[in-house]
């Protein structure tokens, strides 16, 4: 079942049972109330004849209107009204109408003592039920609704009066309350089915545009936005939709930027190894055929072991970057003084740094620069970042330093260069897989693959630290790495 219909139907249940429930209550009370109205107006026109009837006359002291021409003048008066009389005397005996020669009718015992307890009685007269019922006519078949009202005079039940009314005016009365019931509850009903179909057909409606967009972003169509007004729960879901869609949209630009990554590896790493596999393969062969001097055979030797180490380095890079992104790596921290580690790892690079015309120069720490990190990948952050200094730093000076910063608890660390700086651009991009700054420089020793800043972000991460890079287009570039004290890295990442 469409759910336009399913929702019309479940308003219109709940409506019908509303209305149901409430024609049934106003009709009980309806009829109630008729029925009480007509049992008050009966016991005010039987109080109003007790006071006629039972008029004293002041002479003689005599009741002396007691009579059948009194009693029928005022059901003349009350003709309108169909209101009918009868007189019991004290005797439980119809006076009035005068029964039938040699008939005695009479109230049911049961009647009479309530009578005589001072009660009221409220009843229903049936045709067919007349034992202890007066009969007002001959062969008299209607129904009446009627009331039994004693009549006392000195504490005495002189008389009871039965007035009655026939039933059939008030069903009349309650009759034309149910019609006009049942003529609103039919428009009620109809309204009611329009209501519905155009409440549902809103919601569907709304329903519609989130499937209609859902069908665009399975098509990658991501430009899709939902209007919401935050009214409802469909309006929070439009707003989750949305957020969503750009989650999607960012998940796929990254996906296809990765992907662009992954081509442009392919193509720097296919042609990295290449040249040094074509270079190998024919020093080989000149070694094979004796094409190669003697006295040259040395160099060609020491060529393909460099061209080897460039190869195993650059697959050792690959694998140690998805070690270390995958968490398959040991951490052994632990509290060490910085400045042996950056004054070696400075000795180790100057001659690298004095090939490209670079000055490397270490500002020593004061006192012991405490530093708590695994030492190991300590200097493999470290030496990675000068290396990337080194490699886009032409006749220009490195600075590296480290101090404590004791109010973070933590060492920090800076290796700042005055070589060909980086765009915003491509500081944004320096910590993606395979990105390379400056892709021309693809045949320099150091970072063929584009992955050592890479290796390096993840490092520091996986240490709970915080690495930080600023630079402008030919004024240099700044690494600043913080590493926190035991028990604080933790703490520090979550207040950030």
């Amino acid at each position: 079942m469409k759910l336009i219909y399913q929702n019309m139907l479940s308003f219109l249940i709940v409506i019908l049972t509303t209305l149901g429930i409430i024609l049934y209550s106003v009709t009980s009370a309806s009829t109630s109330w008729e029925y009480n109205r007509t049992y008050k107006s009966l016991e005010s026109y039987a109080g109003n004849l007790e006071k006629i009837a039972l008029k004293t006359d002041p002479k003689t002291g005599q009741i002396h209107n007691i009579t059948g021409d009194n009693i029928r003048t005022v059901e003349q008066v009350l003709s309108e009204r169909n209101v009918q009389f009868a007189i019991f005397d004290y005797n439980n005996n119809q006076v009035y109408p005068t029964p039938p020669t040699n008939v005695k009718l009479h109230l049911k015992q049961s009647y009479w003592k309530k009578l005589k307890q001072g009660k009221t009685i409220r009843n229903i007269q049936k045709p067919q039920n007349t034992e202890g019922n007066p009969r007002l006519r001959k062969d008299d078949n209607r129904s009446y609704v009627y009331v039994l009202t004693p009549w006392f005079q000195n504490g005495k039940l002189i008389a009871a009066v039965w007035a009655g009314s026939d039933v059939s005016e008030l069903q009349t009365n309650i009759g034309e309350i149910n019609s006009r019931l049942y003529f609103a509850l039919l428009i009620s009903l109809l309204a009611a089915i329009i209501l519905s179909f155009l409440l549902s057909r809103y919601q569907v409606n709304r329903i519609n545009r989130l499937r209609s967009a859902t069908k665009k972003v399975a098509n990658n169509d991501f430009s899709v936005h939902i209007e919401s007004k935050g009214r409802d729960e469909l309006d929070d879901l439009a707003d989750d939709f949305n957020q969503m869609v750009k989650s999607l949209e960012a998940s796929d630009t990254e996906i296809k930027r990765q992907e662009q990554r992954r081509k442009e590896f392919m193509a720097d790493a296919s042609h990295e190894m290449r040249t040094p596999l074509t270079t190998i393969n024919g020093l080989l062969e000149g070694l094979a055929y004796d094409a190669i001097p003697e006295e040259s055979k040395g160099q060609s030797i020491q060529l393909m072991r460099n061209e080897t180490k460039r190869l195993i380095r650059l697959v050792n890079e690959n694998l140690d970057y998805e070690k270390i992104r995958t968490n398959q790596i040991t951490m052994a921290k632990r509290v060490f003084d910085a400045n042996k580690p950056l004054t070696d790892i400075t000795s180790q690079l100057e001659k690298k740094a004095k090939t490209s015309g670079d000055e490397l120069i270490l500002k020593p720490f004061d006192g012991e620069l405490q530093t708590y990190a695994d030492y190991d990948r300590f200097v493999q952050v470290i030496f990675n970042i000068m290396q990337n200094a080194i490699q886009f730093t032409n006749n220009g000076k490195i600075f590296i330093s480290g101090i404590r910063n004791e109010e973070r608890h933590a060492s920090v660390f800076t290796v700042s260069d005055t070589g060909i700086g980086m765009s915003e651009d491509q500081v944004k991009n320096i910590w993606d897989r395979y990105y390379k700054a400056d892709p021309s420089r693809k045949n320099r020793k150091y970072g063929e693959s584009g992955l050592g800043l890479s290796i390096v972000h993840q490092l520091v991460e996986n240490h709970g630290g915080e690495i930080e890079v600023k630079s402008k287009v030919n004024e240099g570039t700044t690494f600043i790495v913080t590493l926190f004290d035991e028990g604080y890295e933790h703490k520090q990442n979550q207040e950030s």
